[in-house]
């Protein structure tokens, strides 16, 4: 009598082993052929041989040589996921390449084309359009705007190296076959340039080469084919005003990628970078400076209604016009300072929510009206100079920042007008003052030699006319430069 139990037993077994069997079965290299492309994770790294995952029961292995860099130093790591080509297959063996090379048949290149798989071939001569190549020992023809990415002036240097190359064409039973590098270096540059970007996303900082300089920025080269632009108002917090007194060509420089963008080609992209973001806003900084504060800054631009100076790293103040001097009036800011020139300035306010920083230049010697009152009185003779010569009189300067004015109605009346009145510029006059007005900022005078002393009382009762004058020519004078 058959135990059921049993049975049962055996059946199991029998489908265990079947499955086994199909796991087996699947994990063969039977689908594996020469000239097929497979992506694997790598196993393990030896002395001379890289192992990679197959997807079946033997793994590949490759040469660690071709693996290395130009710099003979191998970037890859245990776990990294790479694409190779199967180039031998045995009961045993899956061996791996990143292209075809050695000895071998038309068979194997026509394999090769179909399978769209790299050759390594060595560049024998130059011939009219082009190279010469050696293919496993069969002749092929790269025409020379496929040898490589940028233009070729001296096509004698590639002769005798060996590269990888894609058939491009291949007839005649292996009698005509042509070949490209550059179909291969842009698959390779588009792969290098998107694991670039992967590693070093928006807002990442970066190191590049300036390569060049134009009036609105700075080209930077960050990776082999990947070229960014730095715009002139991201180059410094400063304001720059002529970029080749800040940078030059072949200079390194960190920068912060802002954004990336497709090109108009494929593997070709707008690359927007900053310098000046790298360490940050100096404005969302500490300021180094306060109200109140006394210091040197730097011209940077002129404007109708004043100039901005650099008072720190990136961080601009205005001297407004009006704040420019208390000597004379300034009717335009390059009257007194010009871009680049350093100036001593007070803060005058500090505006942080709108970055803005009031300035004074005219603060900083002080107002010499404060204490004109110490300085000068009513009746006091002192020489001054003449500093402008009117219709209407006189401008005498008493004292640094102090300016009075003799009229001309009053000169008339001195006995020896003419003598006055043939002054030049810069020379001296002994005045005597008249009238002092601090809240209108003007001292008004008469002639002060000795001859006051001597005929001053022949016209002093006609006092009233000459005041009346005098504070006509005042309030001129006062229309004039308001």
């Amino acid at each position: 009598m058959t135990d059921p139990t049993n049975d049962e037993t055996i059946e199991q077994n029998d489908e265990d082993f079947a499955n086994l069997l199909e796991s087996y079965e699947s994990e063969s290299n039977d689908d594996i052929c020469v000239g097929d492309k497979i992506s694997g994770e790598i196993l393990s790294i030896g002395m001379d041989t890289v192992f990679v995952s197959t997807g079946t029961k033997i793994d590949g292995a490759v040469e660690k040589d071709e693996l290395l860099n130009e710099n003979k130093e191998l970037t890859y790591q245990k776990g990294d996921i790479i694409d190779l080509y199967v180039i031998s297959v045995t009961e045993h063996e899956i061996k791996l390449s990143k292209a075809l090379s050695g000895v071998g048949s038309a068979n194997q290149l026509q394999d090769a084309y179909q399978a769209s798989m790299p050759v390594e071939g060595k560049v024998k001569e130059v011939c009219k359009g082009g190279f010469i190549i050696e293919l496993l020992q069969h002749k092929a023809f790269c025409h020379i705007s496929q040898m490589d990415l940028q233009f070729i002036e001296n096509p004698e240097e590639y002769v005798g190296n060996t590269y990888r190359f894609q058939i491009v064409k291949y007839e005649k039973g292996g009698r005509s076959i042509s070949v490209s590098r550059r179909q291969l270096l842009s698959q390779e540059l588009e792969e290098a340039q998107q694991e670039y970007f992967q590693k070093n996303p928006p807002e990442s900082v970066v190191e590049g080469t300036i390569t060049r300089l134009m009036p609105f920025g700075a080209f930077v080269g960050l990776f082999k084919g990947v070229e960014g632009m730095v715009h002139v108002s991201e180059i410094s917090w400063s304001r720059v005003e002529d970029i080749h007194t800040v940078l030059n060509e072949g200079e390194k420089v960190k920068v912060k990628i802002l954004s990336v963008a497709d090109g108009k080609k494929k593997g070709q992209y707008k690359i927007a970078l900053s310098m000046k973001q790298v360490d940050g806003d100096p404005w969302n900084l500490e300021l180094p400076v306060k109200v109140g504060d006394r210091l040197k800054g730097t011209i940077k631009k002129c404007m109708n209604f004043g100039a901005f100076v650099e008072i720190a790293s990136g961080i601009e103040g205005l001297v407004h016009i009006s704040e420019m001097s208390y000597v004379k009036r300034i009717l335009k800011p390059e009257d007194v300072v010009k871009v680049g020139e350093q100036v001593d300035v007070v803060i005058k306010s500090i505006d942080l929510e709108n970055k803005k920083i009031a300035l004074s230049m005219k603060d900083v010697e002080g107002d010499p009206w404060i204490d004109v009152n110490d300085k000068f009185s009513v009746g006091q003779i002192i020489e001054g100079t003449i500093e402008r010569k009117e219709k209407f009189g006189l401008f005498v300067s008493l004292a640094h920042g102090i300016t009075g004015l003799l009229p001309m109605s009053i000169i008339k009346k001195h006995p020896q007008p003419s003598r006055i009145e043939r002054l030049n510029l810069g020379d001296t006059i002994k005045v005597q003052v008249k009238e002092i007005n601090i809240e209108d900022r003007r001292i008004s005078l008469e002639p002060g030699d000795e001859d006051v002393e001597k005929g001053w009382e022949k016209f002093s009762n006609n006092s009233d006319s000459s005041n009346s004058d005098f504070g006509d020519q005042l309030k001129k004078l006062k229309l004039k430069f308001s």
